[in-house]
């Protein structure tokens, strides 16, 4: 078989198998298991590079391997799936549909810089890593579940849709912005898991304000499905 398969990539792999599912559940309106999805794939993500590096004998095409199968994992992960929510979740007028694919080109554009300049890196030194060139893609499985949190501070689902637009917009638009991003320490990281795990509980477990009374609860209700 053509492709690497060891311990290194399996992560990625995993990732990516979680975002194909969480879009087949985003489409069915499984909306809360398909952000779960998202979350999932974002913590896959945050460990599968310091996985990698623990096996140092890395040939160089394991190497270029593993930066073109993160970036393609993370197009479909962190792009296509927050894109197939945001859609289901309200973002289906003209408007909100340009923002979409807005925020799928940024990411697109993001991915490609990235490899480029990542292969450029690792040829130049061994050194990891420490800052990023505009906001990682992976961001989104943290911003979206954390937006369901904040939008119970509304009273309406309406004012939850607005916030969706601006944060898809803004996102996709630090993508593209040429500025360093820290990237986190482990107890960041150990810190953001905790906090997104928290959101996913909610997400999943929270019954009540306008999650009980939106239109998507009620179209899923009529249909015997849940959110």
């Amino acid at each position: 078989m053509i492709g690497f398969y060891d311990y290194t990539v399996i992560m990625t792999y995993i990732s990516v198998v979680s975002s194909m599912i969480g879009i087949f559940c985003a489409v069915t309106d499984h909306i809360s298991a398909a952000v779960c999805c998202l979350a999932f794939s974002g913590l896959c993500d945050m460990f599968d590079g310091k996985i990698a590096r623990t096996k140092k004998n890395r040939t160089d095409e394991e190497k270029c391997f593993g930066i073109q199968i993160d970036s393609l994992a993370d197009i479909v992960c962190f792009g296509i799936l927050p894109i197939v929510l945001g859609f289901k979740l309200g973002m289906c007028h003209v408007y909100g549909i340009a923002i979409l694919l807005f925020y799928g080109l940024a990411g697109l554009i993001r991915l490609a810089y990235f490899n480029v300049m990542e292969e450029k890196r690792q040829n130049e030194t061994s050194e990891n890593r420490k800052y990023y060139q505009g906001l990682p893609i992976t961001s989104m499985s943290v911003v979206l579940p954390l937006l369901f949190v904040v939008s119970l501070l509304f009273p309406e689902y309406k004012w939850f849709v607005v916030l969706l637009h601006i944060a898809m917009l803004t996102v996709g638009l630090l993508f593209i912005l040429d500025f360093k991003f820290r990237k986190p320490t482990n107890r960041e990281l150990v810190i953001i898991v905790a906090v997104v795990a928290v959101a996913v509980l909610l997400v999943l477990f929270y019954n009540e304000g306008w999650w009980k009374f939106n239109y998507l609860y009620k179209f899923s209700m009529e249909r015997g499905g849940n959110l």
